[in-house]
């Protein structure tokens, strides 16, 4: 049975890890490709804040070829989107022809992802798709991955949230309408450990810092207003 040659869009956090070790138990896909954007002017992951190097590490331990979207400080969706084709484009060339995720259950993003890939002849693959997400952490602990949350949005949580390996007590505590998954952009983490790592990627903890930006005109998500506030901690290799 031949497999369909796919990249994964991976994200550095729980939700990736997740989707991905699913993904490489599945004999119709040969993930051979991880694909990150990253904000060029700070070298770290986008939306995570995470370093580069930690990153590397990480798809190091997973002995999966790695390639990055380098993205300006504030990319456009122009930006984003032209570099992103440019990295579908390539990668159609290479053989590739589906691109998987760790999304859950985000509509709109699915619909947009699969129309911008279907252009290029790709099909999406989402792994986790509509999994209940109370469920999926629990699974997660239970195959033994660790994460640790690099970022919160402060409408829910406060400087104390960030730098926390998630363990089972983790949901239970969480503030009232935030997913357990953060699947709305409450919080992004890094796994640090799990089956699909060769070994732990070591890091400690560095300082913890407030951003605050501008909320998109359009954005209908849990930040309102015109701008809104994210704590980071930042993680040391």
């Amino acid at each position: 049975m031949s497999k369909n040659k796919t990249y994964f869009n991976w994200s550095t956090g729980k939700d990736s890890a997740l989707a991905l070790y699913h993904l490489l138990q599945n004999p119709h896909y040969e993930v051979d490709e991880l694909i990150t954007t990253v904000n060029s002017h700070y070298n770290r992951v986008s939306m995570h804040g995470l370093r580069r190097e930690l990153l590397v590490a990480q798809t190091n331990a997973m002995n999966i070829k790695s390639s990055f979207i380098e993205l300006p400080e504030q990319p456009s969706m122009e930006v984003y989107e032209q570099k992103m084709g440019e990295t579908v484009t390539r990668l159609k060339n290479e053989g590739f022809t589906h691109s998987a995720f760790g999304d859950i259950f985000l509509e709109d993003l699915r619909t947009y992802r699969e129309k911008q890939l279907a252009q290029q002849g790709f099909k999406a693959v989402f792994p986790i798709w509509k999994r209940d997400t109370k469920e999926l952490l629990h699974q997660f602990l239970d195959l033994g991955f660790k994460t640790i949350i690099v970022c919160a949005n402060s409408k829910h949580f406060n400087e104390d949230f960030v730098g926390t390996v998630i363990d089972k007590d983790f949901i239970d505590n969480l503030p009232e309408g935030v997913d357990p998954c953060g699947e709305n952009g409450e919080f992004h983490t890094f796994c640090f450990d799990g089956p699909i790592f060769k070994s732990p990627i070591p890091f400690s903890i560095g300082e913890k810092v407030y951003r605050e930006y501008n909320n998109p005109k359009t954005d209908d998500s849990v930040c309102k207003g015109d701008k809104y506030g994210v704590w980071y901690c930042d993680l040391i290799p």
